[in-house]
């Protein structure tokens, strides 16, 4: 198996897996619509008590168990089920299967909201932004879904350092340093300082709302990309001797500041041109560029920002296809050029109708567009399964020993993270998970 070149490396590729649309778009949209600095008292709770853990807990997992999610898990049901290692009759070993089912179904729909990126980074380059709906009106989002597919196909096809790291290490750098540009320009903007307000003032009242916090603990989910087995797949290729700890605590540190910084940018000019930090969705792709039409090198800054939005998709877009390619070519014996193939194909096929839900075609099912309804059913309920498959699997069915080693004479953190794997996250997720489905009825 290939491993990382070094742990620089790795730290760079699980960041890269992290920041990605979730921390920009998702994480701007979600502020907007739930009271602004009231939601980062939750979400930084999820961050610290659910999602460090459990991104912990998968590194560790894939580094011992040197395997990606399906033999990972075949292994699992042996140590935790049989005593001669045989899984043939554990349930355990389907948890794999899904996993890279329901990987599959995200890598799918993501590419479609990547390929929007890659549109108006194309048009922003070209001065020719359009409004989101004569985009969508258009068969080019199609066109950029079918592009950035093949894009991170042919990465992941061309192996973990050659592909992964190489793209990580020049495209996570480029990320923090076009942020920290954006960022000197929108805080200096006239009325910025009432979208930092928004932003890091919280609103205490709407804290017993458990909505906000199944909000927050989804978010944490996926802005950190646990609970997909990407983390569990990039740990198996690193080398034995690592620390995964303060690894882990390094990437989740970076990825809340990315989340931070983008809503600094994002909210600053919102604010400064008196527009709505609730506009939904819609916010990155109506709103900013109507104000980037308005501010002082406007045109430039949409070049960053949405520069910074693309590599941040594909960073993580990477990640969400090397799950299935890694796990099936283990599993068959198969070059990983074939199975990216395969599995960039299937994902074509299955994020065509997302697609086409934002297009002249307007695909939907039962008024609901495929596109959100691919993100309910992989997003919300599948991801909060896979995570509850990851957390329960290696906390009660793997050694704990072989997991966390010897935790004696560990820092107290440390000696925290087995009963938080093993009691508090399942229970959040049961809980947060039937709020969420409660919540689409």
């Amino acid at each position: 198996m290939e491993l990382w070149s070094s742990r620089l490396g790795f730290i760079l590729a699980a960041i890269g897996s992290a920041v990605g649309i979730g921390n920009i778009w998702r994480f701007s949209t979600v502020v907007g619509q739930n009271g602004g600095g009231a939601y980062l008292i939750p979400y930084l709770t999820a961050v610290l008590l659910v999602g460090l853990p459990l991104m912990i807990l998968e590194m560790q997992a894939g580094q011992r168990t040197r395997s990606t999610v399906i033999a990972a898990f075949n292994k699992a049901g042996g140590l935790g089920g049989r005593k001669d290692g045989d899984t043939s009759r554990s349930p355990i070993r389907f948890a794999g299967w899904i996993i890279c089912i329901v990987m599959t179904g995200i890598f799918s729909y993501y590419l479609v909201i990547t390929g929007w990126t890659f549109g108006y980074l194309a048009f922003s380059v070209t001065g020719t932004i359009a409004p989101f709906s004569e985009f969508t009106g258009s068969y080019l989002p199609i066109l950029f879904f079918v592009l950035s597919a093949v894009i991170c196909g042919i990465i992941i096809s061309s192996g973990v350092r050659r592909g992964i790291e190489r793209t990580t290490t020049l495209l996570v750098p480029i990320i923090f340093v076009l942020l920290a540009a954006m960022i000197i320009v929108a805080v200096r903007l006239p009325g910025a300082g009432a979208g930092l307000a928004f932003l890091f003032t919280p609103d205490f009242s709407v804290l017993s709302d458990p909505l906000i916090w199944a909000a927050a603990l989804g978010q944490a989910f996926f802005s950190l990309s646990v609970g997909y087995g990407t983390l569990l797949t990039y740990g198996a290729y690193l080398g034995s001797a690592e620390k995964i700890p303060a690894s882990a605590a390094i990437v989740t540190i970076a990825d809340v500041c990315v989340s931070l910084l983008a809503g600094i940018v994002i909210f600053s000019i919102v604010f400064a041109f008196g527009l709505e930090p609730a506009a939904g969705p819609e916010l990155v792709f109506t709103t900013l560029p109507y104000a980037f039409e308005m501010m002082p090198l406007g045109a430039v800054a949409a070049v960053f920002f949405f520069a910074i939005v693309f590599f941040a998709a594909i960073s993580s877009g990477i990640s969400f296809i090397e799950v299935p390619t890694a796990a099936l070519a283990e599993t068959f014996g198969q070059s990983r050029k074939k199975m990216a193939a395969l599995v960039t194909g299937i994902a074509i096929l299955a994020g065509l109708p997302a697609a086409a839900s934002y297009s002249p075609l307007a695909l939907s099912i039962a008024g609901i567009p495929v596109l959100d309804l691919m993100d309910e059913i992989f997003g919300t309920i599948g991801l909060s399964v896979t995570s509850l498959l990851i957390a329960v699997t290696f906390s009660w069915f793997f050694d704990p020993k072989a997991l966390w080693g010897d935790l004696s004479g560990r820092h107290p953190l440390v000696r925290a993270l087995p009963p938080l794997c093993r009691y508090l996250i399942p229970v959040a997720l049961l809980i947060t998970t039937t709020f969420r489905i409660a919540a689409l009825f």
